[in-house]
């Protein structure tokens, strides 16, 4: 699909801070509107934001919490920190049909074409589609993409899928490409794991601070509890984040261009620790973090070179 032609100028990338309180004002007043009375479609609107410049110090605290070497090259989950907060703005609006907290983070998809640097000036694009029923409520994709100035095509795109449990909106289709339906990719099981991460307590919080992304369920237990959490979890974002320098750091052949997908299971209870087991399919890695005691999965995902 393409990007909704409106398009809405910001003028710079908002903060997460001023877009989670908006959505707490909005999720109370959805919970008093009348079934049926609210919007049943995406925002037929693209924000953008020309002259977006990637935050040295912030990448390198990035770096420094992910385990990324020290380099000028963007990772891949940095590019999505820094378009994050215009992809918060499209669901904060009000014709956004669905509440904005207590979403919860399913999938995601990256396509990166090129490597983006520190110091490339950037533009920012942000949209929502494929609003769709889903056997638990109401699934939505966020778009960003991200193009350097000098370029016509996107540098990095990457797609966000959401799930709003218990949220159901009239004459949605159920997708049968839903990623619910698709098969097992880790049949036999995990293996020996490659690595073992020890996550404390206070991981959503540091993520938080290198990302802006301070929604309540990262941040303690009494916050992950008003959303039905027994206590706080780590970020998809950063487990997946951490999978793909894992995956980096096993690639005989690293590509500058690549695909990154994951899809995320059961969540990541803190304090907790995940493995993460790795294994060659063709020319793609295929990665899967799991609890060793209970043998449930976290997350999996592959990343493969762009062809």
């Amino acid at each position: 699909m393409s990007a909704p032609a409106t398009e809405k100028m910001l003028a710079a990338v908002p903060g997460l801070g001023g877009l989670y309180a908006s959505a707490l004002a909005k999720s109370a007043r959805l919970m008093v509107r009348a079934p049926g009375r609210g919007p049943t479609t995406t925002p037929q609107v693209t924000y953008r934001v020309d002259g977006v410049r990637p935050d040295a110090e912030q990448l390198t605290a990035y770096q420094h919490l992910l385990g990324e070497p020290a380099s000028d090259v963007l990772p891949a989950g940095f590019v999505h920190v820094t378009g994050f907060g215009l992809a918060m703005a499209v669901m904060a609006r009000d014709d956004f049909p669905l509440p904005l907290l207590g979403m919860v983070h399913v999938a995601n998809s990256v396509r990166q074409r090129e490597p983006v640097r520190i110091g490339d000036e950037l533009t920012v694009r942000a949209w929502a589609e494929r609003l769709r029923a889903h056997r638990s409520g109401t699934q939505v994709d966020l778009v960003v993409e991200v193009t350097r100035s000098e370029d016509v095509d996107p540098a990095w795109s990457g797609r966000s899928t959401y799930l709003a449990k218990g949220q159901t909106l009239p004459g949605l289709a159920l997708l049968e490409t839903d990623s619910a339906t698709s098969s097992d990719p880790w049949p036999e099981g995990y293996g020996e794991p490659a690595v073992r991460w020890r996550l404390a307590r206070d991981t959503g919080r540091r993520y938080a601070q290198v990302s802006g992304d301070r929604n309540p369920i990262h941040l303690s237990a009494l916050t992950a509890k008003a959303f039905g959490f027994p206590r706080a979890i780590a970020h998809g974002m950063y487990t997946a984040a951490r999978a793909l320098t894992a995956v980096d750091a096993a690639r005989v052949s690293p590509s500058e261009a690549f695909t990154w997908d994951v899809s995320f299971g059961k969540p990541v209870l803190l304090p907790s620790t995940v493995a993460l087991s790795l294994r060659r399919e063709g020319g793609a890695m295929q990665y899967a973090g799991w609890n060793e005691r209970s043998g449930k999965r976290h997350f999996h995902g592959a990343v493969a070179p762009l062809t």
